[in-house]
């Protein structure tokens, strides 16, 4: 059986399971991938001719939809490290130690992450829009601001 058949075939089986219990309204968002579609154009239109994009290709290059989300997922608990310690200073040992977690997770899953583009990365992720709010739901209000700053000092 393919992937997407089976896909599928779970998310029937889910929708039946959640009508046997008497849910009405359901909600299908999560299972929306224009967006994840829409970030991964803009990222091609963007970087696809630079080396870091092609090593992203290759990195990426036969990993199930579940080692991707598995990745997603780690990178977003760096995030919510972030977000337990916000209230620090952005300079402190232990923010500049995720900086450099952060740092290493990218390279390690996508691609080479020089200082030079993490700090570009800090400049997005506190640049308001989709990953400002997504980083500040996983680490709560003003996480992403404060992983941008520390990514700052230690980029410096």
């Amino acid at each position: 059986m393919t992937l997407k058949k089976e896909h599928l075939e779970n998310l029937i089986d889910l929708a039946k399971g959640l009508k046997l219990r008497g849910v009405r309204n359901l909600k299908f968002d999560a299972f929306d991938t224009k967006k994840i579609d829409e970030y991964a154009a803009q990222a091609k239109a963007a970087w696809g001719t630079t080396p870091a994009y092609k090593e992203f290709e290759q990195k990426s290059k036969g990993r199930t939809q579940q080692e991707d989300q598995n990745i997603a997922l780690g990178l977003m608990d760096i995030f919510s490290e972030f977000g337990a310690i916000k209230g620090a200073d952005p300079a402190s040992a232990g923010a500049q130690a995720l900086v450099k977690k952060l740092q290493d997770y990218i390279t390690q899953n996508f691609y080479t992450c020089t200082n030079e583009i993490l700090s570009g990365l800090g400049k997005m992720y506190a640049g308001g829009g989709d990953f400002t709010k997504n980083i500040d739901s996983y680490g709560g209000e003003g996480t992403a601001e404060f992983a941008h700053q520390a990514i700052e000092i230690y980029c410096k």
